[in-house]
């Protein structure tokens, strides 16, 4: 789980990171929307099935964006187009202002 990943989706959602945090933890766990809105209310505040729907996907798109980010230096290198400039850059979502 990654922590800058909770605090920007309890920012873009207006939620607490906490539960955010819990959330991320019980899918990460393999419970279902339906079980964690219904019988997890106190680790989660109380969020409800689209609540939990839109962090699991935010959680996830932010999951494949990091994977792109790891592969595309890769790719590069592979095909020997990796310059010495592009592999001192950070591209970071931090530094760009990238989701």
């Amino acid at each position: 789980m990654n922590q800058n990943h909770i605090t920007k989706i309890a920012k873009e959602l207006k939620l607490k990171e906490k539960q955010v945090s819990a959330t991320a933890q019980l899918l990460e766990e393999d419970a279902t929307i339906p079980f964690i809105a219904r019988y997890r209310k106190e680790a989660t505040g109380s969020l409800d099935e689209i609540a939990i729907t839109t962090i699991r996907d935010s959680l996830h798109q932010l999951q494949e964006l990091d994977k792109r980010r790891e592969a595309i230096p890769k790719s590069l290198e592979e095909r020997e187009l990796l310059t010495n400039e592009l592999k001192s850059k950070d591209y970071s979502s931090r530094n760009h202002g990238c989701p």
